[in-house]
């Protein structure tokens, strides 16, 4: 029969949410498997981690390193009162997922803090209905190596949310995203390192948009992402620059190496004189426009 100390140590490392403890140093001193399970990190790359390592690399959809700025933890190490946030963590295979991430202050026998703990879960309502999505999606639409809609799924709802449009003026918009670089990423690393590259790219995309919206590969190292209800150019920049963002601060690990890569956005909005040809022609004219600019940034026109 297990004492009281183990048998709470099993419910917590059972828990269907990520659960791990630090000491006033923010070095982890516990880590559950249900945080293996959600970051992909096992409790021995975990423990003896320090906060300021950024293993997960908490991101805001505004950009907010928490980790390193407005940690969570910290803050209620200072004052005791509990936290909570809407963040992007970083994932052992390099992609962005969404969680909800509460804190809580550790106390010793006298009431002093010695620690906290945070527990984290997925976004259940997002993935709930990503799962049914994928669930409905027929393999045929789907692209073999990032699992995201294939250009036949692309060209489905270019014609669908067009026929929309027209049918009931549904505004929407279109976002074309080509990986910088790429080339030179194949050449270094290897085409197996670039598909890696490539699911962990699609991967971010599709945990930053809304379940409501489209996002498939439309070859090679090129994404279209359709927005629906977006009603203005400032909505449409600012979707896109939130996916340039979070590409830009995800990471593959490889043999101890960090890969990052960037993104280059071209946006439009849907008019009522559109095809699915001119929006992506138009689409890709503003890509092209990010790309004479520098790379990883966005256009929208």
């Amino acid at each position: 029969m297990l004492n009281g100390k183990d048998f709470y140590k099993e419910i917590i490392d059972n828990l269907y949410d990520g659960v791990y403890f630090v000491d006033r140093d923010r070095v982890i001193t516990y880590w559950n498997k249900g945080a293996e399970r959600i970051t992909g990190y096992t409790a021995k790359q975990a423990v003896g981690r320090a906060c300021r390592d950024n293993m997960l690399n908490h991101v805001t959809a505004n950009g907010v390193q928490l980790c390193l700025d407005r940690c969570p933890l910290a803050a209620v190490m200072e004052d005791g009162r509990e936290r909570e946030a809407e963040v992007f963590v970083h994932h052992a295979n390099g992609h962005r997922v969404p969680i909800v991430v509460r804190a809580s202050a550790i106390r010793d026998a006298d009431g002093n803090i010695v620690g906290a703990v945070e527990s984290f879960s997925n976004n259940s309502d997002m993935l709930d209905t990503r799962m049914k999505l994928r669930e409905l999606r027929q393999a045929a639409d789907t692209d073999p190596l990032t699992g995201i809609g294939n250009r036949k799924h692309l060209d489905g709802r270019l014609s669908a949310v067009i026929a929309e449009y027209k049918n009931n003026a549904s505004k929407a918009g279109i976002l074309f995203i080509d990986v910088d670089n790429f080339k030179t990423v194949n050449d270094t690393h290897g085409h197996s390192i670039g598909d890696s590259v490539i699911r962990m790219v699609a991967s971010t995309i599709r945990y930053a948009i809304r379940s409501t919206d489209t996002v498939g590969r439309w070859g090679g190292e090129e994404f279209v992402a359709i927005l629906y209800h977006i009603r203005s150019k400032n909505a449409l920049r600012t979707a896109a620059e939130k996916l340039r963002m979070l590409v830009e601060h995800s990471r593959l690990d490889i043999d101890g190496r960090g890969i990052n890569v960037t993104v280059s956005i071209g946006g439009t909005l849907l008019t009522s004189r559109d095809t699915a040809e001119t929006i992506i022609q138009r689409a890709d004219g503003f890509l092209y426009q990010s790309k004479d600019a520098g790379r990883n940034c966005v256009t929208i026109g």
